[in-house]
């Protein structure tokens, strides 16, 4: 980091479409300039432009020459192994191109449904093209806005400057922590983050600095509507009287809506779409992508102020595919405002709620599944009633590249207007492509003191730490941290102490809510669903000392980027502190705090010990093989066993593996046990560390090897386990069984024989468990079934299999392992082909893989999941499997558990 003193406040607008840049002398406040961005805008030519597309094209190998990508400032990257194009002439090439141009990366940055510091950009694109994650996309994009500054700039480089970068208000301490994360891979060690209504709002208090009780006056409550490229925010401003300007304070802000313009470009390209090919014939998922682009441009013509009245859209070829050569359609002016009217800002009621549907997930993203922004709007306002002693705003402020249509902007007014009974207050933003970049920096001026009014804010959450059982119908949470707290004011939780275990992970399960409740720090209250949003996890490792336990508080401040900064404090000694961290990884246990157990638990845990404990060798047969229903007697049937209880088990079975190998009935019985109560492998505190320190027993393998049974035990250990294993390990287990499930190498000495005595059908089930291998792999896999089916047709076994590894919505995974669509359309055709009434288990192998999604890159063809669904209905097949295939939805308890193999623990309930 340099050393020299910050001369420039520089605002980042780091936009789902665009990124924009704006800066000011901290010395000068009367000036805010906008900083144009060198970039290629053709081949081998650099020019500056106000705005940088968010967006990075891939080139294919020889595509581009050397002198093509030649820029100002040396090459530096934030993913080796892959040099991109950013900005406009990656837009350009990425129009033409199918599968490489990376887009919407902010939006990814927020999907918690995958993990985003792996390499999944761009989403659905073929092995050959390399891939970056959506922190690494978010990072160069930051990392092109710094060489360019560096290079105007190189006395003050951008590093050593007060940066401010600006995100949706919605975003989560994940989304934030990740954007911070982003910025550091950047080489920007150090920054604010501002949320982009305020910033929006910020700017038009610079803009009307001179004059603004004037221009505020007869507002009251200032709604700011901010509709991006990705994402719908709203924030609420209340204006009070204030000497000598008005007192502003931000007290509300909305929940995640990833809602936007990429939605209304979707919308017009499926519109578009069986005019350019028919109606029997659908787009591919990157033809869709490409159109919806053309769809995009069209639009911002269309609803300019001195628009056409149509415009047409064209759609290159590409050979010998869908569509053989270019092909047009005409786009209407009328077409566009009704789909954009009627679909995204309709006339609806001040008591109106965003209707409830399936869940849209369109190319890997989870979308609003109601795109009515105006019922989003008016269900926010209903939420927030009574914090703001009004029902209705009597101001607006519009931001976002939507409302650059005036007539988008009028619908919306005319709306909230309708509500109140009156017309509200237009706060007008002059430029409204760079107004969140200028407010970021009359944000930093304001901090300063310098020149713009403060806005009040502080935490736009409350959080709670969960106490509860977990269980989703009686969660309960302590409050340890308001809504409104300050920035660095430290919350300490009085009324609640922990015995935490020295030397071993802790997490902590968080809760956060937007609506103000009125809860102060220590109230327990009840986690509603609806209102109450979940955190990954936050984990703390105490360390020090010889082991033993700590009695801790909990203390909650809330950071300079806005996310929940946990502290566990020593009673005894204040002094001694540990940081509560956000894992943000998939796989990552969803803890709680355990309360209550089974009454009767502390007697099971005897039975276990007297079996496997340190000081008895209990070697009779009958007390071993009687553990089972010895526990079933003391606890009730198995499959009533709560997480909570489960876990306690295992952790007493962990305790007792060294004696696991007493006898082969002792280490049947293990293995068994072990996993009944450890499974899924995640979804309870500590179930990560769990799974390790069970992984660490793997390499040891069995002790009575020549136990077919303890074999099939081992195998179905960790197919239980399975979801809590990080990819290493799946790896692993899969080349140790490859040689046994491999046509070609089982026939190779007595592998065949060795495999029937190793629990071959556990083999089968296991490694269509792993859905952390890569696609290659389980591709592979998948053909290995399918010649094995040649010879065995009637196995329920290997179709099983066969619908988990081609399965396309995955149970524990990330969807960007999954097996691509074209493969798993040749494998459900060979189903197709099968007698479904007198097989009802390849019915199901074909649910999984025609299951609709709701992403186009994930989904098979529409013809041919009707073909499905009409073998379904005439094979008389359960009707949850019918609507599996024929709409997005959730599956159900029985169809979970035919899945995974039994069903789940009571309480736990898998988030898809």
């Amino acid at each position: 980091m340099s050393s020299i003193a910050p001369r420039y406040i520089v605002g980042i607008d780091l936009g789902t479409t665009h990124t924009v840049v704006a800066y000011a002398e901290g010395a000068d406040a009367a000036r805010i300039e906008l900083f144009p961005i060198e970039q290629l805008v053709a081949p081998g030519q650099v020019a500056e432009r106000p705005l940088l597309p968010s967006v990075r094209y891939h080139p294919a190998e020889g595509e581009l020459a050397e002198a093509d990508y030649a820029l100002p400032w040396p090459v530096e990257e934030v993913a080796p192994g892959c040099r991109p194009v950013i900005g406009e002439l990656a837009r350009q090439l990425g129009s033409r191109s199918r599968g490489r141009l990376v887009a919407s990366a902010k939006s990814w940055l927020c999907h918690a449904g995958v993990d985003r510091t792996a390499a999944i950009l761009p989403w659905g694109a073929p092995d050959t093209v390399p891939k970056v994650s959506p922190v690494e996309a978010s990072a160069s994009f930051l990392l092109h806005v710094r060489q360019a500054w560096n290079l105007r700039f190189p006395g003050h480089p951008l590093e050593a400057q007060e940066v401010i970068v600006t995100i949706p208000a919605s975003f989560d301490d994940a989304a934030r922590a990740l954007t911070v994360e982003a910025a550091r891979q950047a080489g920007l060690a150090k920054i604010r983050l501002l949320e982009e209504p305020q910033a929006a709002c910020y700017d038009f208090l610079w803009a009307h600095r001179d004059r603004l009780a004037e221009t505020l006056e007869g507002v009251s409550l200032l709604l700011v509507c901010d509709v991006g490229g990705g994402t719908t925010d709203f924030t609420l401003i209340r204006i009070g009287a204030g000497a000598p300007e008005p007192k502003l304070e931000r007290i509300a802000v909305g929940n995640h809506l990833m809602l936007g313009g990429d939605n209304i470009d979707l919308t017009l390209a499926y519109r578009l779409e069986p005019r350019l090919t028919g109606a029997e014939r659908s787009l591919s998922a990157t033809d869709v992508i490409l159109l919806a682009e053309r769809c995009r441009a069209a639009k911002e013509q269309l609803l300019a102020e001195q628009g056409p009245e149509a415009v047409t859209v064209t759609l290159l070829g590409k050979g010998g595919g869908l569509v053989g050569g270019a092909r047009s359609v005409e786009l209407s002016r009328s077409e566009v405002l009704e789909v954009v009217l009627d679909g995204f800002f309709p006339r609806v009621e001040a008591g109106a709620v965003p209707e409830r549907r399936s869940g849209v997930v369109e190319f890997g993203l989870p979308y609003a599944s109601d795109p009515a922004i105006t019922r989003h709007a008016a269900a926010f306002l209903a939420q927030h009633r009574s914090e703001t002693g009004t029902a209705v705003p009597d101001g607006l402020l519009f931001n976002g590249g939507a409302f650059h249509s005036p007539v988008i902007a009028g619908r919306m007014a005319e709306v909230v207007g309708s509500w109140a009974g009156r017309a509200p207050v237009l706060l007008r933003n002059q430029r409204p492509d760079q107004a969140v970049a200028f407010g970021a920096v009359a944000y930093g001026l304001a901090r300063r003191g310098l020149a713009v009014q403060r806005i009040e804010s502080g935490s736009a959450r409350s959080y709670y730490l969960l106490v509860g059982d977990g269980g989703s119908d009686a969660r309960r949470g302590v409050c340890i941290l308001p809504r409104g707290a300050g920035e660095g004011r430290e919350w300490v939780v009085e009324q609640r102490h922990f015995l935490l275990s020295v030397g071993q992970p802790v997490r902590f399960h968080v809760f956060s809510s937007t609506v103000d409740s009125g809860h102060a720090p220590g109230d327990l209250v009840a986690l509603d669903e609806g209102v109450f949003g979940e955190l990954p996890p936050l984990a703390v490792v105490f360390e020090g000392g010889e082991g033993g336990e700590i009695e801790v508080r909990l203390a909650a401040h809330l950071t300079e980027i806005g996310t929940l900064q946990l502290q566990c404090v020593a009673v005894a000694d204040a002094a001694r502190r540990w940081n509560v961290e956000l894992q943000l990884r998939p796989g990552a246990a969803q803890p709680s705090l355990p309360t209550g157990l089974h009454p009767r638990a502390a007697e099971a845990l005897e039975h276990i010990a007297l079996i496997f404990g340190k000081k008895t060798r209990q070697l009779d047969p009958k007390a071993v093989k009687t553990l089972r229903n010895d526990l079933e007697k003391i606890l009730g049937k198995r499959e009533d066993w709560d997480t909570a209880l489960c876990r306690e088990l295992f952790a007493a079975l962990l305790e007792g593996a060294p004696h696991r190998r007493r006898s082969a009935d002792h280490e049947r019985l293990w293995l068994s046990l072990t996993g009944y109560c450890l499974r899924p492998g995640f979804g309870a505190p500590l179930d990560d560390w769990r799974v390790g320190q069970l992984w660490n027993l793997y390499s040891q393998g069995l002790q009575f090897v020549n136990e077919a049974q303890n074999w099939s035990e081992w195998w179905i250990l960790w197919r239980r386990v399975a979801g809590g294993l990080d990819a290493q390990a799946q790896r692993r287990i899969f080349a140790d069984m490859a040689g046994f499930i491999d046509p070609v190498r089982a026939r190779r000495g007595n592998a065949e024989a060795l495999a029937r005595k190793r629990g071959f059908e556990d083999m089968l089930r296991l490694s269509a468990s792993l859905e952390r291998l890569p696609s290659g792999d389980k591709a592979m896999l998948g053909d290995w079934l399918l010649q094995r089916l040649d010879k065995a047709p009637d196995s329920a076994e290997l179709w099983w299999a066969l619908g988990r590894v081609g399965a396309r919505a995955p149970f524990h995974g990330s969807a960007h392992n999954l097996v691509g669509s074209d493969v798993v359309e040749g494998w459900l055709e060979k189903a197709l082909q099968r007698d479904w009434k007198k097989q009802s288990f390849v019915a199901f192998a074909a649910t999984m893989m025609a299951r609709l999604t709701g992403d186009r890159e994930r989904d098979l063809d529409a013809s041919l999941r009707n073909r499905v669904a009409e073998k379904l209905a005439a094979s008389r097949s359960p009707e949850s499997w019918l609507e599996l295939v024929t709409v997005v939805k959730m599956l159900d308890a029985a169809d979970e558990k035919r899945i995974f193999g039994e069903g789940l623990p009571p309480g736990l309930r898998l988030v898809e």
